[in-house]
């Protein structure tokens, strides 16, 4: 599937997405990757190149202190691995489900959930 085609379905799926989570996402960069960097993978335990769908880089909004965007602030960052997702997925269909399944994944995070929240709520 083609960059574009892709960022488009993200887009797609961000806006299919509740509106409490939307309204309360702020200042969050996503981006679609073909797949993570050396740097990102040195940030999470035991993962392949080729397994990491997603990853959320930043602080988690419940542990933003009160000083929290009193100076100049880089965007947190939320990174889809196109490659790794197409390669997880059977058909365009089941792309789309996954893509949105890996977003509020990392939307969770990005809330301030744990792997074992995230994924009790069925991400």
């Amino acid at each position: 599937m083609q960059k574009n085609e892709f960022d488009e379905i993200v887009a797609l799926c961000f806006e299919s997405l509740p509106e409490i989570f939307k309204t309360n996402i702020d200042n969050v960069q996503f981006s679609v990757e073909d797949y993570p960097t050396r740097d990102q993978l040195s940030k999470i335990k035991h993962v392949s190149k080729y397994s990491l769908l997603g990853l959320y880089e930043g602080v988690p909004l419940k542990f933003r202190g009160p000083g929290y965007g009193m100076s100049a602030m880089v965007p947190d960052r939320i990174t889809l691995f196109q490659n790794n997702i197409e390669s997880v997925s059977m058909n365009e269909s089941d792309l789309k489900s996954k893509i949105r399944e890996v977003l509020m994944h990392e939307i969770g995070h990005y809330f301030g959930m744990t792997e074992d929240e995230i994924r009790k709520a069925g991400y």
